[in-house]
């Protein structure tokens, strides 16, 4: 924290008043316009639009409460066998989050999307007419049809802003024909599966530490702050 508050002593204030002990919702949304902006200015460095994406890949990461959490972080996800919290994502082909969001790990994936669409759906309402629909790649684990239902009640022209394809999952006939067995990566899948294995790599994100899910949230984002200004800083 101290090599931090040397060297970008901007990002230590916010942490500050994002996690002190005196008013720890001061700073809410600022980690997060932070990440944002930096996002703009990775994407912008290979020539892509800071803002605005057709590939939006999601998915959910359920993790293992300590000692420290409180009852509103408190879930039991059991698909998983996990007691703690799920950590929603979605990203784009950088692996560098536009969305997070953190919610109890017995919230249903499905669930979890639509509480993540809808915080932030003014990006999707301000979506200008001459960029195609946003793909939204899901895994086997959702359901499309459901997510529709539940989005257009929030935002009727949602749909045509965005649409909905799950990825491909290749059968065991199709790995025996490329000659294929047990697990293979799946197009595009890869991508966010490699993003949840940088936030394990971040020691406070190995397990959920945090007492409230807001605080979580910004936990994940400093993460990816601090991946996204090391990439600027090489470059």
């Amino acid at each position: 924290m101290v090599v931090i508050g040397v060297i970008y002593p901007w990002i230590y204030l916010c942490t500050q008043q994002c996690f002190g002990t005196t008013n720890p919702r001061r700073a809410e949304g600022v980690i997060e316009n932070i990440r944002d902006v930096l996002h703009g200015r990775v994407r912008q460095q290979i020539k892509k639009e800071a803002k605005w994406t057709t590939l939006i890949i999601i998915d959910s990461q359920a993790v293992k409460n300590t000692c420290n959490a409180s009852v509103e972080s408190k879930g039991f996800c059991f698909y998983k066998a996990t007691n703690g919290i799920k950590r929603h994502l979605g990203v784009d082909t950088l692996g560098f989050p536009f969305f997070s969001h953190c919610t109890k790990a017995n919230v249903s994936d499905d669930q979890g999307l639509i509480e993540m669409l809808t915080l932030h759906i003014d990006y999707f309402k301000s979506k200008p007419v001459n960029i195609p629909k946003i793909t939204i790649l899901l895994d086997n684990g959702y359901h499309p049809q459901q997510l529709e239902e539940a989005l257009k009640k929030i935002y009727p022209a949602i749909m045509t802003k965005i649409k909905f394809k799950l990825s491909p999952k290749p059968s065991k006939t199709q790995k025996e024909k490329e000659g294929k067995t047990g697990f293979v990566p799946v197009k595009a899948r890869w991508v966010i599966e490699r993003t949840n294995s940088w936030m394990e790599r971040c020691k406070s994100l190995v397990k959920n530490f945090e007492r409230t899910l807001e605080h979580a949230t910004t936990k994940v984002n400093l993460c990816f702050v601090r991946l996204m200004l090391k990439r600027l800083a090489a470059s």
